[in-house]
């Protein structure tokens, strides 16, 4: 820097122009043309320094130099060059007026400092892009410790600016923060607590952009849009938003379906209450039309086999869930009684369509009861329901 004043100030000089001892006109001419030629290597800068990079990043095979080049970051970059050089060269101009120098070097070390902090934040969306496209990466709640990062970058261009206007060194100013801690916790909690969060959902993977999630206790029942500094957002089927704060993830319990989406089918859980009192033996006749149907084996048909009909309807609910196409045979398909309710006996259905798609999945649901309880009859069985007519 000192070098690049002393070769300005031999320019002038050659030109006939004292540092120390100049009108107010060649003043005005000096300033005029410090702020002329700022904005003629800004254009420079933008108009043909950029285009040429862009041009060479767009020719190789790699991806990541065009986004560390892009319009916004490069815009960025070309904002820093206006206060350098005014901050090299406005010594120059001011040299007899050294109170007006010293407000016009701190303004521009200001607006560096501001410039700066633009650079970053363009960096870091930059980093964000990066990131979405990256396959690991893509699914990472990240965003919130870009976010972080930028405020961390924001209260030290804070604490710079403020030093440049006191006179004081950041480091005193450091240590006047440091006795009100405490204050500043609680100013920034929520920002504290949201980046511990997001970096214990990201690194033990608990939550991804696109995850279905259901925490009941607080409306939350849909898909996550965005997780952010300070907030999960998340759409529910209903089309509202959810707003939580992410450490209610970490420190509270909710229910992540992602691994229903990853596994391809979604499980049907339901139960068919029968009314007890259409429990019964088959019949021989009843005997020979089950195995006849193939419900049940034929070794159960003789006469000496007791056959109850709740038991030949469990094994034709388990053929026509083996028989559907749209049930996965691979995951568990199973019928069971439940312990008896005052509404009848429940007889659970466990069984995993073989798509996670919701209309998809409640229609299928409603053929498989549909065609059970329609079929509850042909085994001398009834459904339960209040008021019951079976006393009638």
């Amino acid at each position: 820097m000192d070098e690049i004043k002393t070769q300005v100030g031999s320019w002038l000089s050659s030109a006939g122009v004292d540092p120390e001892n100049i009108s107010w006109s060649t003043q005005l001419a000096l300033v005029a043309s410090v702020f002329l030629f700022s904005y003629l290597i800004t254009k420079v800068f933008r108009l043909l320094v950029i285009p040429t990079v862009q041009r060479l990043t767009a020719k190789t095979k790699a991806t990541w130099d065009d986004y560390l080049f892009n319009q916004q970051l490069m815009n960025s970059v070309c904002r820093l060059i206006p206060p350098i050089l005014w901050y090299i060269l406005l010594p120059f101009a001011f040299s007899g007026m050294p109170v007006v120098l010293e407000l016009l070097q701190k303004a521009c070390l200001i607006y560096l400092i501001v410039v700066t902090l633009r650079l970053v934040s363009a960096f870091l969306n930059t980093l964000y892009e990066m990131a979405n496209e990256h396959e690991k990466l893509r699914n990472r709640p990240l965003k919130g410790i870009y976010q972080m990062i930028n405020l961390l970058a924001i209260i030290i261009g804070a604490i710079l600016m403020i030093s440049i206007l006191l006179d004081k060194d950041a480091t005193t100013i450091l240590a006047g923060l440091g006795a009100s801690a405490a204050i500043l916790m609680l100013i920034f909690k929520d920002s504290i607590l949201g980046l511990v969060a997001g970096i214990q959902l990201s690194a033990n993977d608990m939550l991804r952009p696109g995850d279905w999630i259901t925490m009941s206790k607080y409306g939350a029942d849909g898909t996550v849009l965005e997780v952010s500094l300070t907030t999960v957002k998340v759409q529910n089927f209903d089309k509202t938003i959810t707003t939580l704060p992410p450490y209610l993830l970490v420190s509270d319990s909710y229910q992540n379906w992602r691994g229903m989406w990853e596994s391809g089918g979604r499980r049907i859980k339901r139960s068919l209450f029968i009314d007890q009192n259409t429990i019964r033996f088959c019949t021989p006749e009843e005997k020979q039309r089950f195995c006849a149907e193939g419900w049940m084996a034929e070794e159960l048909t003789s006469p000496e086999t007791e056959l109850v009909n709740l038991y030949a309807f469990r094994n034709y609910i388990l053929s026509y869930l083996s028989r559907r196409e749209d049930i996965r045979n691979d995951f568990m398909i199973l019928v069971r009684q439940l312990q008896p309710t005052p509404e009848g006996l429940p007889l659970e259905i466990y069984c995993f369509t073989d798509t996670t798609e919701w209309a998809i999945y409640e229609r299928i649901q409603d053929e498989v009861f549909c065609h059970l309880m329609a079929s509850v009859s042909r085994f001398g069985l009834r459904l339960y329901q209040r008021p019951s007519d079976s006393h009638q």
